[in-house]
């Protein structure tokens, strides 16, 4: 049976996938999930869809790739526990880790807690750095470790499943999405600017709320020295 036409992005793996089949699945999870640039979510989706062609073995993808993403996260794990931020900030710009990029990434992580190790997964930028900025912030390893097999095991279910069901189809559904993605784009856009503006002005108004307290606040104070200093007074008489 040929090999399916890849659209899009996909196309360029085709090659790898011909030629090292699971072994390039399992290789670019890998080494992108400790932060190095790699298609590896491309990659998935691509022999997924390979599967659902009859090319490869959608079980064997999915086993590799649940592996790999979790070696990888744990690599990460060690390097960010080892080497700390000063590792991260001196090393971390060859793989587009910024110091201001892991600093948001780091404050983030720590507010949210082990859920965001799972939902990492599933955001660009987080997928990469996930284990090295559990490493760096202490989580504990088996604690990381848990909340991130559940991520790799959603995620390559995610994309898998909807590779593997796409197969031979994949071409005209691409074509389809990318007929509709402006609109999908316009409204993400708008959603985003909804949001956006909902959070200044919550914002704004927990100020305001706050410098109204601080003024009654200030007026109670102001009322109180005005007691003592006439209940002074009256003393003095």
């Amino acid at each position: 049976m040929a090999s399916p036409s890849l659209p899009g992005p996909l196309a360029y793996l085709a090659p790898l996938l011909d030629h090292y089949g699971y072994l390039a699945v399992g290789l670019l999870i890998l080494v992108e999930d400790f932060g190095v640039p790699a298609p590896g979510e491309t990659i998935l989706i691509a022999a997924a869809v390979y599967a659902g062609a009859g090319q490869l073995n959608i079980f064997a993808i999915a086993v590799i790739a649940v592996a790999a993403a979790i070696v990888g996260d744990n690599i990460g794990y060690l390097i960010g526990r080892t080497g700390g931020r000063a590792f991260v900030h001196r090393w971390g710009r060859y793989i587009f880790l910024t110091p201001e990029r892991f600093g948001r990434a780091e404050d983030f992580f720590t507010r949210n807690g082990g859920k965001v190790v799972t939902i990492a997964r599933f955001v660009e930028g987080l997928r990469q750095a996930n284990g090295i900025i559990a490493g760096t912030t202490g989580m504990p390893w088996l604690r990381f470790l848990a909340f991130n097999s559940l991520g790799a095991v959603l995620w390559v279910g995610l994309w898998a499943g909807l590779g593997y069901t796409a197969g031979t189809n994949i071409g005209p559904i691409y074509d389809e999405i990318s007929r509709y993605q402006t609109y999908v784009l316009i409204g993400l856009g708008v959603l985003i600017a909804a949001l956006v503006v909902r959070h200044v002005v919550r914002r704004r108004r927990r100020r305001t709320d706050e410098g109204h307290d601080e003024a009654e606040k200030g007026e109670e104070t102001k009322a109180e020295e005005r007691a003592r200093d006439r209940a002074r007074d009256r003393a003095d008489d």
